[in-house]
């Protein structure tokens, strides 16, 4: 297993804007009357902050921060 598997959080960004995006780029279904790729982009935005805050919380339990 990997030494620092708490890291693996910060892919959690990364996957959501760049690996899913041919797959929500679409106009329709609007979301609260948002195309569907803004309701994405911004949940993606929402949730980066969160897997930092994991990925540090994972390291500072090893010791390591």
């Amino acid at each position: 297993m990997l030494r620092r598997s708490s890291l693996l959080w910060l892919l959690v960004p990364y996957v959501l804007y760049l690996g899913a995006l041919p797959l929500v780029n679409r106009v329709h279904p609007t979301i609260f009357g948002l195309p569907f790729l803004l309701c994405w982009l911004l949940l993606a935005t929402l949730l980066t902050p969160v897997a930092v805050w994991l990925a540090w919380r994972g390291d500072r339990k090893r010791g390591r921060a």
